[in-house]
Order: structure tokens, then sequence, then C-alpha cells
């Protein structure tokens, strides 16, 4: 039996190895045509604007990101791939000083019905965006007051192992 769940464990890690290196190709069928891009919000004009790219390889091209205390935050999440947001989808997640990134997750990876964010988990999240899909854009706006380093991630089931970053409030 151990010698059986060794073999899957391993087929799994092959099969998302190679899922992940894919080459992105164009639409071929109506299927995967990616969506029109949401309507983004226009930030506040003070505000200070942040883009954040996302993609079918499941990376964020930024994994620090440098904000000033006490000032609107206007965040913007791209998803620069192709693939829709059911089987790639992305979102960004602030999440609160001392939360485990990796037990959100986990409880994340079970909020279908709620974006993949936990219902009752407000405390433990500052800031989120809508999950969305290859071509599609998203924006939050949020207020840092206590300087600080932030953990951020993407809570769609598995990603956060790649798809993470930190927000350093100065």
């Amino acid at each position: 039996m151990k010698k059986i769940v060794k073999h899957l464990a391993l087929l799994s890690l092959v099969i998302s190895a190679v899922a992940c290196n894919k080459k992105e190709t164009p639409a071929e069928t109506p299927a995967e045509v990616a969506p029109a891009t949401e309507e983004v919000q226009a930030p506040t004009a003070d505000a200070f604007t942040v883009e954040l790219e996302s993609n079918d390889q499941m990376q964020f091209n930024q994994t620090e990101i440098k904000v000033p205390v006490g000032k609107t935050i206007s965040l913007t999440l791209k998803h620069t791939g192709k693939m829709a947001k059911e089987v790639m989808g992305h979102n960004f997640v602030l999440l609160n000083k001392g939360v485990d990134m990796a037990a959100f997750a986990t409880k994340a990876a079970e909020a279908k019905d709620n974006g993949f964010v936990p219902a009752g988990s407000e405390a433990d999240v500052l800031a989120k965006t809508d999950l969305i899909g290859g071509g599609e854009s998203t924006t939050v706006e949020f207020t840092i007051t206590e300087a600080g380093k932030y953990d951020f991630l993407c809570s769609f089931p598995g990603h956060y192992a790649m798809m993470k970053g930190v927000i350093i409030a100065e």
C-alpha cells in the first residue's frame, strides 16, 4: 500500500511540473477564449498605486512590495494568462501580522463559494481582491496603519506555495 501511495505522489508531482511548464498557446476553442477584462476602479487621487501581475504558471511578478504607512494603497491585480478562473484563478489576499499563511491557505482551499477566502476570517485579512481568470483585472484599496511586514498570497487551492510575497509598510 505504501508503494502505491508513493507512486501516486510521484505521478502527481510529474503532472504538476508538466502543467506548470506548459507553454501558452493561443486559444483554440471558444471555451478557452479569455473573458473580457473586468472594469477596474480608478484609484483615488492621492492613492499610492501598485500593479501586480499573475500568470498561468502560478507566479506573481513581484514578491516584495514597499508601500507607505497611512496612505491609501490602490492595488490592481492583472491576470496576464489565458486560462479561465475555474482552473487557474488568482486573487490577492493580504494577511494581518502573525497569521499563519499555510493554515490560512488550507482553510481557504475549502472556501470555493467565498472566492477561496474563508468566511469568518475578517480579522486575518487586511485586503483581498475578487478571483480573476486570464485577461481579467481587479482592484482593491486599503490602508496599512502600522509599519511592518505583511504576507500576501493567492488563495486559490494549491497556489500559495508559489504565489506569495510580502508587503513592507514603511
